[in-house]
């Protein structure tokens, strides 16, 4: 065992202690806190397979944008955190069943001998003009092109989806008419009225001045 593989388990082991803690931590804001750290680990699984562009991708987009935004929204929500976990307990047993399904699908695949994965071979040498964001260019758009576009209609329907959700008409939503909007006059929303106050001030300090007399 060389040291390329120690330090796959050790990362393997705090991603699944990460991954463990972001859906049994009581507190929101630690759940977000060990799901950073599950990112990292995986930034360093693309390291040991000398993938450096989706690694520093993986902590720039996800660590470094996506998480802080999570991270924002959730310490400014009011959560009920006693709420959310009500049913924990009741659909635990669901839940493992699929966590187990889904281990033991990828133990399938990673111990097939048509993936060529089970065998643990070292790296070949890369070549010195080697860049794997080339080489992942060039597997995006042409190997896998349809599960790429696939993908892609997907995140868009996802999109379009939320959009939808968020616009629907509901009883304690306000929304704003843009055809009405245009149409308003400012006489309609503004009245200006005259006040003459140089007047009343002069009349109230004679009055002082008079009961002062």
């Amino acid at each position: 065992m060389n040291l390329t593989t120690v330090i796959f388990y050790v990362l393997s082991a705090i991603l699944i202690f990460a991954a463990l803690r972001v859906v049994t931590a009581k507190n929101p804001v630690h759940a977000v806190l060990y799901l950073v750290l599950a990112f990292f680990t995986s930034a360093g699984h693309w390291l040991l397979l000398e993938a450096e562009f989706l690694a520093i991708t993986l902590v720039l987009v996800y660590v470094g944008a996506v998480m802080v935004l999570f991270l924002f929204v959730v310490m400014m929500l009011d959560i009920n955190i006693e709420k959310l976990r009500e049913g924990f307990w009741n659909n635990l047993p669901v839940a493992a069943l699929v966590g187990a399904i889904m281990v033991f699908e990828m133990a399938l695949i990673l111990m097939s001998p048509a993936t060529g994965l089970g065998q643990f071979k070292a790296a070949a040498p890369l070549a010195a003009d080697y860049s794997n964001v080339k080489v992942l260019g060039h597997q995006l758009y042409t190997t896998y092109l349809l599960p790429f576009e696939i993908a892609a209609v997907v995140l868009l329907l996802a999109m379009v989806a939320a959009i939808g959700l968020t616009m629907r008409a509901r009883k304690d939503s306000k929304a704003i008419d843009p055809a009405i909007q245009v149409k308003v006059r400012r006489e309609d929303r503004v009245r200006i009225v005259k006040m003459d106050a140089v007047k009343q001030v002069e009349e109230a300090a004679a009055d002082s001045g008079e009961q002062q007399a």
